[in-house]
């Protein structure tokens, strides 16, 4: 559907493939059958991802006989959004029980080219249409000249996009006989395209345009959001973009209350938000995108009591597995989630354990001597480590190299500051499997207690890893601090 501002500024995750989630649609089956002009591979797949909080997709796959053509059934249990997927391109799909459907495409250009015939290929053909007259068209993307823009221009181009996406449907639907699921599903992407665009206009606009502060809005720009019935639309459930919507209105409420991103009880308000504002079938998914948010970004034991409460909120049990699952996944490395201990050998020939640095800041720095990106942050290492001297941190650098003697030439001639390790073994070591390494450098910023604040803080090349080092100190005991009580 039309371009979002939350693809430009790359919001959360990635969008989400929805199904419906409710028990009115009956579950059935999706026959696709079709041909390949020139073929360029030798598969051709469906996806769909029917739970909105699953982070895994129902692939069907199909081979190309020698004719090009392919066959394929799919079970879903509702109308679905899918994606067709062919070598490098994808196409959008909108699949009912029972449709059966005949696709044809040039193997170069699946986007461009795709047709439809059978049952369910006007609800197709309509996507594939709208990606050529708006997604395709550069006078209707959400790009940055248009977020350069301020208030009245802005909303100048919103409303005609909204308005020109409203005419074609309506022209749309007045030839063509789409279903009533579909047409739910079509409104619903143009009205929360607008409303998304024009929530997070703001923000977005902070990041891109850095000459500026933040624009100040007329004291009537968020008045949309007086439409109650845009945030309980039982129909709008299947909206990738609606479920976008609700998650960024519950971020708009919790900021306007004066809560920032990095506050350390950020999630749980919006997590509560989530609970006490919404309703319906859309509110446990909110609930549950919150909660997928803190697993990456929250406090460990926030997320453990959220998800301990979101049982009740969940009781057919649709999501509750899934986030689980997704959860014990994450809190490895969340934050508070005690980092490894390693003992390793210095270039001094001494033992050296994470946990001697007990109640202080540690800077893990992850490096080896062939890496060049790894190189090039030396001598930023070495004004951190000038910068921060006499206070309680500490800089440990583990080489994971597996020549001794080039470590230690390297470290000794170059009179490189803080805690200089090696990891025996290299990438494959102990130490580098439990970080769970995958490139270096790598870095990771401490707490006090020894867990993680940080699994990605700024490079030591970064302007900014010296004001992010400062705000770590103390920042265990302000988490501790936020952190709700369990009952006994």
């Amino acid at each position: 559907m039309a371009f979002s501002i939350r693809l430009f500024a790359g919001l959360l995750f990635a969008s989400l493939c929805t199904a419906s989630i409710t028990s009115v649609h009956a579950q059935g089956t999706v026959v696709i059958t079709g041909k390949v002009n020139g073929k360029t591979a030798d598969t051709v797949a469906v996806s769909v991802r029917e739970n909105p909080l699953d982070p895994k997709e129902q692939i069907t796959y199909a081979r190309l006989d020698d004719k090009g053509e392919f066959r394929m059934a799919i079970k879903i249990s509702g109308p679905s959004r899918a994606d067709l997927v062919y070598a490098d391109d994808v196409t959008d799909l909108f699949l009912e029980p029972g449709n059966a459907l005949e696709v044809r495409f040039k193997g170069n250009s699946l986007s461009t080219s795709v047709r439809y015939k059978g049952k369910g290929a006007e609800a197709n053909t309509y996507l594939a249409e709208v990606d050529e007259h708006f997604v395709e068209n550069d006078g209707f993307q959400v790009l940055p000249e248009n977020i350069m823009l301020y208030e009245p221009g802005f909303l100048s181009f919103l409303d005609y996009r909204r308005k020109e996406e409203r005419k074609f449907f309506e022209n749309y639907a007045q030839d063509n006989q789409l279903s009533p699921a579909f047409k739910q599903y079509a409104q619903a992407e143009i009205d929360y395209s607008y409303a998304n665009d024009r929530l997070t206009f703001q923000d977005l606009r902070e990041q891109v345009v850095a000459t500026e502060g933040r624009l100040k809005m007329t004291p009537t720009y968020y008045d949309f959001l007086n439409d109650k019935s845009l945030f309980s639309n039982a129909t709008a459930v299947q909206s990738e973009m609606y479920q976008e919507f609700l998650l960024n209105y519950i971020h708009y409420l919790a900021t306007n209350d004066k809560h920032l991103r990095s506050d350390p009880d950020f999630y749980q308000v919006c997590y509560e938000l989530a609970k006490s504002q919404l309703s319906g079938d859309v509110r446990p998914i909110i609930m549950g995108r919150v909660l997928q948010e803190s697993f990456r970004f929250g406090h460990v034991k926030q997320s453990e009591t959220m998800l301990a409460d979101f049982r009740s909120s969940d009781p057919k049990n649709m999501y509750y597995p899934l986030l689980q699952s997704d959860f014990e996944t994450h809190k490895a490395f969340a934050i508070g989630s005690p980092a490894p201990n390693f003992r390793l050998i210095s270039v001094k020939g001494d033992t050296v354990s994470l946990s001697s640095f007990a109640g202080k800041v540690v800077y893990l720095n992850f490096w080896r001597t062939t890496s060049g990106l790894a190189l090039r942050d030396l001598p930023y290492a070495q004004d951190l480590a000038r910068k921060f001297e006499g206070k309680n941190i500490v800089f440990v650098n583990i080489a994971l190299d597996e020549n001794e003697p080039a470590w230690k030439q390297l470290v000794t001639s170059k009179k490189l500051p803080g805690v200089q390790l090696r990891a025996a073994g290299g990438m494959r070591s102990g130490v580098a499997r439990a970080y769970a390494l995958q490139d270096v450098p790598a870095y990771f910023l401490l707490a006090e207690d020894g867990t993680f604040l940080n699994t990605k803080p700024k490079r030591l090349s970064s302007r900014a890893a010296v004001d992010e080092i400062k705000e770590a100190f103390g920042k265990a005991s302000t988490y501790t601090s936020a952190l709700p009580i369990t009952p006994k």
